[in-house]
């Protein structure tokens, strides 16, 4: 019998933050560096220590997770994923209480013509209505 797909909430509690040495080099960072494999909950957290009406980069983001962890790197194909883990959950709220007061909000990082932002279950416009109610 199949299992029945996660639902994003379920998704956040993700195994909690950790590093690796990275025996060879990855993605651009090099082999001895120390990677940090961040977690949904994490990155929730980080993205409101963002301030209101300002953005960063995917990258920036990535680089002040590895700071704040003592880290060389943060990998960014699990950072990749749990926004987009922490973006979909945050929809979900925001479809539930009508109000984005208490969701992590990921319109600071995700841009609306990102490729993440194409895959995404609504419509990206709305990262944009977001970033102009905050500007």
């Amino acid at each position: 019998m199949p299992r029945a797909k996660k639902t994003w909430g379920e998704k956040m509690k993700a195994k909690p933050p950790h590093h690796v040495i990275l025996e060879k080099d990855f993605a651009g960072i090099p082999k001895g560096a120390k990677l940090l494999i961040s977690c949904p909950l994490e990155i929730a957290a980080e993205l409101k220590t963002i301030t209101p009406g300002s953005t960063m980069s995917i990258q920036a983001f990535r680089r002040k997770l590895a700071v704040k962890n003592n880290c060389d790197a943060t990998c960014p194909v699990s950072t990749s994923l749990f926004l987009r883990i922490v973006t979909e959950h945050a929809w979900e709220e925001y479809g539930r209480t009508g109000s984005t007061r208490d969701l992590a909000p990921f319109w600071r990082v995700v841009e609306s013509s990102s490729p993440m932002a194409k895959k995404l279950s609504f419509d990206p416009a709305w990262i944009d209505l977001q970033r102009e109610l905050e500007s």
